[in-house]
């Protein structure tokens, strides 16, 4: 990746997010959508309408706002459940109730399988002990099931050739893992320098990684079970978040950022940046209604 990913960084629209994540590029609508967590908000920025932003409030520490097989029906993510929102009449409809053992926590990273079922991790609000848990979810189930326990900050969702790959960030690790009936069964570790928050894919299979506290991206190449740093981009904010392709041919990344837990924010701490790459992402999946 190296510095030649791409053009000049441009900054969205003037919001500046206490804890921005999970950005999701809409395909159908050609729009960007993202989440502040600890300003319970929904952000939606629509690059073909003059730059338009859009803000909507959502339910307490709502980590994700996902994709549905249903055009403008959304999958949040908060700490009172999983619901589905219509964004036109600005409605939720309850889903799943938030898990029973996952009490004293928030939900972190969220993303929608290659099943189209839905995978959310939850963690400790003040990331001090280690009880966050992944879990799974699909339309036909009658409650979440837990697949794996016992984690700090889980971070970074992606499916790669029959693997599942996660970090833990405050352990400073990705996590090689496949599906059993049961859960979660590790398979590898991959220690990193840093800590590793949200990622996204390219459609060569190599995983870009926001470095939260570095100022930077992380690429990855992984192959097999090999995984292997080859290079980094600087930013100008202190706290990159996660980050998503968007754009015609989903060759845009798209950047979220923080300014939380910063004594001096800068005046892009909390943006969320776009770079024009040389890359091209995989689509966003949708949850199957």
């Amino acid at each position: 990746m190296n510095q030649a990913i791409g053009g000049n960084v441009e900054v969205i629209g003037n919001y500046r997010s206490q804890l921005g994540e999970t950005p999701v590029w809409c395909s159908h609508s050609d729009s960007l959508l993202w989440v502040d967590i600890l300003q319970n908000r929904l952000l939606r920025y629509w690059p073909n309408q003059a730059g338009c932003v859009q803000v909507h409030p959502m339910p307490v520490f709502t980590s994700a706002v996902l994709l549905t097989t249903q055009p403008e029906t959304f999958l949040v993510v908060s700490q009172s459940g999983i619901s589905l929102y219509n964004y036109l009449n600005q409605e939720f409809s309850p889903f799943f109730a938030w898990p029973e053992d996952a009490a004293g926590t928030r939900p972190n990273e969220a993303a929608i399988a290659p099943d189209g079922s839905l995978w959310f991790s939850t963690m400790d609000p003040a990331a001090q002990k280690a009880i966050g848990s992944w879990y799974r979810v699909s339309r036909s189930s009658s409650t979440p099931q837990r697949l794996l326990g016992g984690l700090l900050v889980p971070n970074t969702l992606q499916w790669i050739d029959g693997n599942i790959w996660f970090a833990d960030s405050l352990r400073h690790t990705f996590y090689r893992a496949t599906l059993q009936p049961d859960g979660l069964r590790m398979e590898q570790e991959y220690s990193v320098t840093g800590i590793p928050d949200g990622s996204t894919l390219t459609s060569k299979g190599e995983l870009i990684n926001a470095c939260w506290g570095s100022s930077c991206l992380t690429n990855y190449q992984i192959s097999g079970d090999e995984m292997a740093a080859t290079g980094q981009l600087t930013l100008p904010v202190s706290q990159p978040s996660s980050c998503t392709f968007g754009g015609a041919n989903l060759s845009d990344l798209y950047i979220t950022s923080a300014r939380d837990g910063l004594a001096v924010p800068v005046a892009l701490d909390g943006a969320v940046l776009k770079i024009t790459t040389t890359h091209a992402g995989i689509p966003a999946r949708k949850f199957r209604l």
